[in-house]
Formats: structure tokens, C-alpha cells, sequence
């Protein structure tokens, strides 16, 4: 076959497998687009959920889920960053180590109910902190770890070398060459995987469902021991669990939890090409 012919073959197949993969995302966004904007207002995101969460709007669920994944990244940032470095600049190639990277790419795909499951036993139960906000995030922020590690030392490895050598040559120590020369450089791609992690977490139901989530509450939390709606969980409910729930309340639900993880996407890419532009290599 000639060599024009076959690269032909090829890009139409990349082609049509493209297609269909992104074809039917964009058929589903349009449905939920279409059935939802129609109750997207101040009203509805600033209010809270009436008669039976048949009227109202959804802002505990809302504010529930901004606290969650904050407070899941306030845990999970520092412990990755620092357990990223420890795995690429200090621990070496040894058998360990490699069993230790490799456990923590097998955890980004265990199921989330497992980490659920870990979180009501841990968290909840063992260390007493009941259901509540605190344990919603300490769960989410385990389950985020392994995407934050692997990213961090991703970003990590990508700094030259070179610019390892040239700061030791000129006396600084090891940590301080990690600190004003890796960690700067490696930027980038730590907060890209980070918020692309955020992204993730901000649309799972099974971690908090055990540990955190609550049906319904009349006021908003008040402490990290309280429970608090969150917006995966408040769509599980009004979708399956409530008879007669008005239609554009679902898909006007899950178009606010869509745009919440399509933002913070968009956000990760934001600051991925602020920080490049800062590089000189």
C-alpha cells in the first residue's frame, strides 16, 4: 500500500474514533443544556430548596460542594507536593520506591464507593468525627492524593536536569535547589493536575454519601462537624427519590454542576498557560 494511502487511513480512522467519542458528549450537553437553562437565574442559585425540593433553588448545595472541595485541597496539596518530591528527588530508583509509584497509580483507579466505604470506617467511625465535613473532606482529599502525586512528579521530572546541577555547582543545597529552582518550574503542571483533580472529585456521589452528605438541612453548616448538601448527592436525591420533581429542576441541577467542573477545567488550563508564558526554557 502507499505510504500517502495508508497515513489517509489512519487520520480518517483517528478521525471517526474522535468523532465518536465526542459526539455523543456534546448530543448529551445539549439535551441538558436545552431542559435546563430555562431555571437558571439568581434566584435559583441564591435561594433554598422549597416545598419538598420540588421549587426553590440549590445554593446550600452549591456552597456544601465549595466547601468540600476546598477543604479537600487544603488537606491533599501540601501531603502530595511533599510526598512528589520525597518519590523524585530524594528517594532514588530502588525497589521500594518502585513498588510505592506503583501502588499509588493503582489507587487513582480504585472505585470512588471504595473510597467511601474507607472514609465511613476511618473517618467516621474509628476516629469518631461522625458524619460530617470534616470527614467528607479528609475522604475526598485521600481520594485525590494519587492524581496529585503522580501529576507533581510528572511536572517534577519535566525540569531539566541541568538546572539541578548548575544550582548545586554554585553551593546551594539540595532542599534549596528544590525549593527556588524545581518547585517554580514544576508549577505548571502541579496545579493543572490539581485542579483537574478538584474537577473530579467536585462530581462524585459515593464518598460523600457515606461520610458527609445530607438529604436535606434547613440552615447552613455551621462548624466542620456539621453535615452539609452537596450538589452530586442533592442531584442523586431529586432525581430518583422525589415523585413529581419538576423536570427543569433536575437538568437545571446538573447544567450548575456541569458548568462548576467545566469552570474549574478551564481554570487549570488558565493558569497552565499564565505559567508557561513565565518560563525561559
Amino acid at each position: 500500500m502507499d505510504p500517502k494511502t495508508a497515513q489517509r487511513i489512519a487520520f480518517t480512522a483517528l478521525f471517526l474514533g474522535t468523532c465518536l467519542v465526542i459526539v455523543p458528549v456534546v448530543f448529551v450537553l445539549a439535551v441538558i443544556v436545552k431542559e435546563g437553562a430555562g431555571i437558571i437565574n439568581w434566584n435559583f442559585l441564591t435561594t433554598q430548596p422549597l416545598n419538598g425540593m420540588r421549587a426553590g433553588g440549590i445554593f446550600p448545595a452549591i456552597l456544601g460542594t465549595l466547601i468540600l472541595v476546598s477543604g479537600a485541597v487544603m488537606i491533599s496539596l501540601p501531603i502530595g507536593v511533599l510526598a512528589a518530591v520525597y518519590l523524585n528527588e530524594y528517594a532514588g530508583e530502588r525497589p521500594l520506591t518502585r513498588i510505592i509509584r506503583l501502588a499509588i497509580i493503582n489507587l487513582a483507579g480504585v472505585p470512588s464507593v471504595v473510597y467511601g466505604l474507607f472514609g465511613l470506617a476511618l473517618f467516621v467511625m474509628f476516629l469518631q468525627f461522625g458524619v460530617s465535613i470534616i470527614a467528607g473532606c479528609c475522604t475526598l482529599a485521600i481520594m485525590e492524593l494519587p492524581v496529585i502525586i503522580t501529576a507533581s512528579r510528572e511536572a517534577l521530572n519535566s525540569v531539566p536536569q541541568s538546572f539541578r546541577e548548575v544550582s548545586l555547582s554554585l553551593g546551594a543545597s539540595r532542599w534549596q535547589t528544590i525549593r527556588n529552582v524545581v518547585l517554580p518550574n514544576a508549577l505548571p503542571g502541579i496545579m493543572t493536575g490539581t485542579i483537574l483533580s478538584v474537577a473530579r472529585v467536585a462530581g462524585e456521589t459515593a464518598p460523600i454519601l457515606f461520610t458527609v452528605a445530607a438529604f436535606y438541612l434547613p440552615h447552613l453548616p455551621r462548624s466542620i462537624f456539621d453535615q452539609t448538601m452537596a450538589l452530586p448527592y442533592h442531584l442523586y436525591i431529586i432525581s430518583t427519590q422525589i415523585p413529581n420533581m419538576p423536570r427543569e429542576l433536575t437538568f437545571g441541577t446538573a447544567l450548575v454542576l456541569i458548568s462548576m467542573v467545566f469552570i474549574m477545567n478551564l481554570a487549570a488550563i488558565i493558569i497552565r498557560v499564565y505559567f508557561r508564558r513565565k518560563k525561559l526554557w
